[in-house]
């Protein structure tokens, strides 16, 4: 076994434990240490110095010893050493029994002689309260509202060997708020009540108390709302801090007073006609009234007063609404019952006459509240039309056009009967409605229409409609002319009467056509010395055209429903006119003129080629017209040459033009306002070589080849 350990020194820092301080013994693996108390007794083993026996009493005198252990066993135990452990901590119990205190009280410790209490803000900010006391308890004062503090306590012994220490954290309550405004809201009955944050609170409670009522309202910020007000009432407002430390000190009450009740008992007599007198009942908190009188039309007055009764002008025939409402500092009571009088009825008025024909008219009014029905009466002509009805319309019909009649309204009421003292209203009917007798064209674009007039004090407007618009015409007689008529078009025409009573149907419509349109542009293509092509452009309302080309030496005609035409047997070099006929489907006719056309010129007769010395060709022609200027022109593979000879000649020169080539030879008018004629005879020349400079021309043609 291994040598007996020596304790150098043996302490108690905690009240459960002693630590034991020694000197390694050679060959000891472990240690065991022992703390006896009488007859019980602790172990623990631990492998090097320091060691701490744990599980002990607190204030409690040890006998300490320790022990080596190795594979061969355990040595003998060791001198003891004598060691107390220190007290207890106290176990602290802390309140904050108000807003700046902190109270702090614990039971006993064993073999404790005083105790030391610390405080100081949990933050670290401010300065650290320090209390020693042999008892109990005590209280820090003076503290901060709201704030978390850490308490530290510890006891010690009659020798001042301080014991285990024991930490606390506890937050002061919170201060009371400040600064409580209280904002009403008379449409809602509710209120909301607002404050300062206060420091350290987390929530708030408002109590809003009436007598015995109380309305309570928990919140975290720094408002609340408080609903189901009654009105009529003065509460009071007061608000309340928490924390987990426990509550603030009620703040001082606030009065509310809230807005005063509907007035109830509400009467209605009318004390002589065209007046109203309205009474209520007074009601509490009610500094004073305003009487709301609506009448069926949406008019409104109102009276302000302090007493409980008001005057006002009435009118026959109306329903009146009538609201009181009473009002004090924090604003209007709600609405309470609406009373309404109805008025003696009165004649209709805004009397308004339509005509929705000549024979028929719809009478409208504005409605009389009391009435149960209406009766119209329309007499004139060859009798009287009634009608009766609820409604405040009524269409009065069979009546004869182009008549006075006096139309009544009456009001109907079950407790007055009818109103005989309205008064009747003079209405004309509409005009009767015109008969069209004929339509004749006077001219191109004028059109006459005659109509039968069986109207006194009528205007008549007659008017086509057609896709190309609307044209009209008036007149107080028998007929109108419509000018302007545009070509190629339908129409459709009637005719209406106006008089100040209103207007009368339309007549049955006419039908109307205008004559085709001419067309706008024409142009003439010679396509052969004796063929012309002419095409126009479309005339609107026409079907067929006839054109015709005329001269002293005879015409060329065609009838066609396209827009253009081929015409022969036209004779070169010859003026004519040009005319052109647009024809309608129904065989309306507008026959149209245009600028005289004048035909090319005759091609050439005897076109021949001629040798000339140093290569050069003359070409010769016989001219149709001596006046006629001519250009000839050659093709061949070696090149294109051209000449015109000088104005009377009939012939023009070509140097130096390659032998051994074919050419083809046109010779053709020339002007200034016409394009080269290109349908003029084409002649086929061989132009040979002999030598040198010396060659021969050769004419081919459908025969052999000639040499010339």
């Amino acid at each position: 076994a291994p040598d007996i350990p020596v304790i150098d020194q043996a302490y108690s820092k905690l009240s459960n434990s002693i630590t034991v301080e020694w000197r390694a013994v050679p060959g000891a693996t472990n240690y065991m240490l022992t703390a006896q108390d009488g007859d019980s007794f602790v172990e623990t083993i631990v492998k090097n110095s320091p060691g701490t026996v744990t599980g002990l009493k607190p204030a409690t005198l040890y006998r300490i010893t320790i022990r080596s252990i190795n594979s061969g066993g355990k040595s003998q135990p060791s001198p003891f050493r004598k060691v107390k452990t220190v007290l207890a901590a106290p176990i602290l119990s802390v309140h904050s029994p108000s807003c700046d205190s902190i109270a702090v009280s614990w039971k006993a410790v064993h073999m404790a002689a005083g105790f030391s209490v610390s405080l100081m803000r949990s933050d670290g900010l401010g300065r650290m309260l320090k209390e020693n006391t042999t008892n109990t308890s005590l209280i820090f004062t003076n503290l901060d509202p709201g704030t978390l503090y850490t308490i530290k306590a510890y006891a010690w012994n009659a020798n001042g060997m301080p014991g285990d220490d024991f930490t606390y954290n506890q937050r002061t309550s919170p201060n009371a708020p400040v600064d409580v405004k209280v904002a009403f809201n008379s449409g809602a009955l509710r209120a909301v009540v607002s404050w300062m944050p206060t420091e350290g609170a987390l929530t708030y409670s408002v109590t809003v108390s009436s007598g015995l009522l109380k309305l309570r309202c928990n919140t975290s910020s720094a408002s609340c709302v408080v609903p189901s007000l009654q009105c009529g009432s003065e509460y009071y407002v007061s608000v309340t801090a928490y924390n987990d430390a426990g509550s603030s000190k009620p703040t001082d009450a606030v009065s509310l007073k809230t807005i005063p009740c509907a007035p109830v008992n509400i009467s209605v007599e009318e004390d002589e006609p065209g007046h109203l007198l309205v009474s209520w009942s007074s009601v509490s908190f009610g500094h004073y009234y305003v009487v709301f009188v609506k009448s069926d039309d949406g008019l409104e007055v109102h009276c302000n007063t302090s007493y409980t009764q008001c005057h006002f002008q009435s009118d026959c025939g109306f329903t009146y609404f009538i609201s009181v409402f009473a009002y004090n500092k924090a604003g209007q009571s709600p609405l309470g019952d609406i009373f309404n009088y109805t008025t003696a009825p009165c004649c209709p008025s805004d009397f308004r006459a339509v005509f929705m024909s000549g024979d028929t008219v719809r009478v409208s009014w504005a409605a009389v509240r009391g009435a149960d029905l209406y009766e119209t009466r329309a007499a004139g002509g060859s009798g009287v039309v009634l009608c009766r009805d609820t409604a405040t319309a009524c269409t009065l019909s069979a009546l004869q056009c182009n008549t006075p009649y006096n139309i009544t309204v009456y009001s109907v009421s079950e407790a007055r009967g009818r109103n005989t003292s309205c008064a009747p209203q003079y209405v004309a009917t509409a005009p009767c409605s015109p008969e069209i007798k004929y339509i004749s064209k006077e001219g191109l674009s004028v059109i006459s229409v005659v109509w039968q007039s069986n109207n006194e004090e009528a205007t008549y407007v007659v008017t086509a409609r057609g896709e190309a618009g609307l044209w009209h015409c008036t007149s107080t007689r028998n007929s109108c002319t419509l000018m302007d008529l545009p070509c190629g078009s339908a129409f459709s025409v009637s005719a209406i009467a106006r008089s100040p009573a209103g207007q009368s149907l339309p007549s049955y419509s006419v039908p109307l056509e205008t004559a085709p349109c001419c067309p706008d542009d024409l142009i003439l293509t010679q396509v052969t010395q004796s063929v012309t092509n002419i095409s126009w452009s479309v005339g609107l309302g026409a079907q067929t055209y006839v054109t015709t080309l005329e001269s002293p030496k005879g015409q060329a005609k065609c009838h066609t429903l396209q827009n253009y035409c081929l015409l022969g047997c036209i004779t070169c070099g010859t003026n004519y006119t040009i005319s052109l006929r647009a024809i309608s489907e129904t065989g309306l006719t507008s026959s149209c003129t245009y600028e005289g056309y004048s035909s090319s010129a005759c091609c050439p007769s005897g076109v021949k080629l001629y040798r000339l010395s140093n290569n050069g060709i003359r070409v010769f022609w016989r001219a149709s017209d001596e006046t006629i200027n001519y250009n000839a022109d050659l093709r061949g593979s070696k090149g294109n040459f051209s000449c015109t000879p000088s104005s009377g000649l009939s012939h023009c020169d070509i140097t130096e033009i390659p032998c051994g080539d074919v050419y083809t030879v046109v010779v053709a008018s020339v002007t200034d306002k016409r394009p080269k004629l290109t349908f003029c005879p084409k002649k086929i020349y061989s132009v040979t070589c002999s030598g040198s400079s010396v060659g021969m021309v050769i004419y081919r043609g459908k025969s052999n080849a000639k040499h010339i």
